[in-house]
């Protein structure tokens, strides 16, 4: 089993990584980073060089937490995937069985997030896992 932790290097995601550290600590789990992008659009080289562009972001994004997450001497995993954001999650929960899916939100009400689609909504909509979704900084 797992913890997997959605990461983007936003307020929110950083909240939600000191909660995902402390979980995954607690329950002798692996924590496993995810940072899911979809580049627009779907061939050529234009497509290929913003799918390499948004694969490196999402590796320096997750430095800094990897280097938290050892110092708490957590076991890590990183995913940096092509996918968007919501279903990068449930994919990577499936693949490492994980016992929670935690992301942070960036304070928007909620109709705000279900009318464009946030991340910890569309995730409450899909996932077959239980969600916590960790409340920005008031």
């Amino acid at each position: 089993m797992s913890i997997v932790l959605g990461y983007d290097e936003s307020p929110g995601a950083r909240r939600a990584l000191s909660m995902a550290i402390d979980l995954a600590a607690r329950l002798d789990e692996p924590l496993v980073l995810v940072y899911g992008a979809e580049p627009p659009g779907g061939m050529g080289e234009e497509f290929r060089a913003h799918q390499r562009a948004l694969s490196e972001m999402g590796r320096k994004a997750v430095e800094q937490a990897v280097a938290e997450v050892d110092a708490a001497g957590v076991r890590t995993v990183v995913e940096v995937l092509d996918a968007k954001p919501a279903q990068a999650l449930v994919e990577a929960a499936d693949r490492h069985d994980a016992r929670v899916i935690v992301v942070g939100t960036s304070g928007e009400s909620p109709l705000r997030g279900a009318v464009l689609g946030s991340v910890p909504h569309k995730l409450l909509q899909i996932s077959d896992r239980p969600v916590l979704c960790v409340p920005a900084a008031g």
